[in-house]
């Protein structure tokens, strides 16, 4: 028994392993449009599952989605607009133009972002599913706000 134990172990380690790097989007040629990909990609990957948390589609668990908004307060912290420098519109991106030309206002979007993901890590851990649930909500609604203004449907070129 514990031989197996010890083997599906081994076989979980070593598939987080393998995973982990190939989430990463490096594009040595194109550094910038790699580091806001891997950040952009965190932010869904954490925000997703709390989604289908919030839907229904998987089961409520306060402590899990917790853990999820903290990590998304985490990640929303770091700073990703070092990826917008001049000139890195160009390239394989679903960053619109509309980014450079309106640095303000992107910049006040992406810490409304940051705002709303620290308060939604506030609201899980309350351990309020009503008041976690409307604060995701309000968190969602800045992704789509930048969304809807900044990011490409498909790849730009």
């Amino acid at each position: 028994m514990k031989n197996t134990r010890a083997k599906t172990l081994l076989a979980a380690s070593l598939s987080v392993a393998v995973a982990v790097p190939a989430l990463a989007h490096i594009e040595r040629s194109e550094p910038l449009q790699s580091l806001r990909q891997s950040y952009f990609a965190l932010v869904g990957m954490t925000f997703g599952p709390m989604g289908d948390m919030v839907k229904g589609k998987i089961e409520w668990n306060g402590d899990q989605f917790a853990a999820w908004a903290n990590d998304l307060a985490a990640i929303s912290s770091v700073s990703v607009e070092r990826g917008f420098a001049p000139g890195s519109d160009k390239g394989k991106t679903r960053a619109k133009p509309a980014i450079w030309e309106n640095p303000a206002d992107f910049a006040d979007k992406l810490a409304a972002f940051r705002t709303e993901a620290a308060a939604l890590a506030v609201a899980a851990k309350t351990g309020d599913q009503a008041a976690a649930t409307a604060q995701f909500k309000k968190t969602g609604g800045t992704c789509k706000a930048c969304h809807d203004e900044y990011k490409a449907r498909n790849y730009l070129y």
